[in-house]
Formats: structure tokens, C-alpha cells, sequence
């Protein structure tokens, strides 16, 4: 298996994160600890689990975490929804998009495990 820090949608994840914890600096004070921290900790679980999956001995384990990832993902994706109608983010469309290159890049590594067995 490839070492995490080579597989894109670890690359692109890392970048997700950078950009949330870019956004979420102007989210209300009294959302540090609701919002704020809810989304700053999905987004770090993306590529954390990702690179934990790929340390792993089996690609079976690795699958499990790659889903992990997927469900991370889906959650910063419900909790910038929910910021914009909260009006703490104008537009996420941005961060939405790349929301869905990253499950798609995922997608297909599992695609790809799945294949390999």
C-alpha cells in the first residue's frame, strides 16, 4: 500500500482542514465549543483516518477507515450546511466542491482496495 501522505484525497483533505479552521475563525464566540469545534474535529478525522487506514497491516482495515473518512466527510458537509443557514458562512459552495472531490477520490481508493482483493 502507498504511504498516506502519496494518496490525493489525503493531499486534498489536509487542504480541507486548512480551509475550515479558516473559515470557522469568524464563527460566533458561543459557537467555540458547539459548531466550531464540532467541524474543526470532523474535518481533522478525514485525513487522520485516512492515514491511520493506510498504516494499517490489511486491506480490509483500511477499507474500515477509508468508510470512516466518508462519514467524516459527510458530517463537515451537513455542519456547513447547517452554518450557512445559521449565516456564519456566505457561500460554502467552494468548500462543498471540494467536499465532493475528496469522497469521490476516496470512493475510488475503495473502489480500487475492493478490486485488489
Amino acid at each position: 500500500m502507498k504511504n498516506h501522505k502519496d494518496l490525493n484525497a489525503w493531499k486534498k483533505s489536509i487542504d480541507l482542514v486548512t480551509r475550515i479552521y479558516q473559515v470557522t475563525q469568524v464563527f460566533p464566540g458561543e459557537e467555540l465549543y458547539g459548531l466550531t469545534s464540532q467541524i474543526r474535529r470532523a474535518a481533522v478525522s478525514i485525513p487522520s483516518n485516512i492515514a491511520e487506514g493506510a498504516a494499517r497491516q490489511s486491506r480490509k482495515e483500511f477499507l474500515h477507515f477509508l468508510h470512516i473518512s466518508l462519514g467524516s466527510l459527510s458530517e463537515v458537509e451537513t455542519q456547513l450546511v447547517i452554518a450557512r443557514n445559521l449565516e456564519y458562512v456566505n457561500d460554502p459552495g467552494t468548500l462543498l466542491g471540494e467536499i465532493e472531490v475528496i469522497r469521490k477520490l476516496i470512493n475510488g481508493l475503495i473502489f480500487s482496495l475492493k478490486g485488489s482483493t
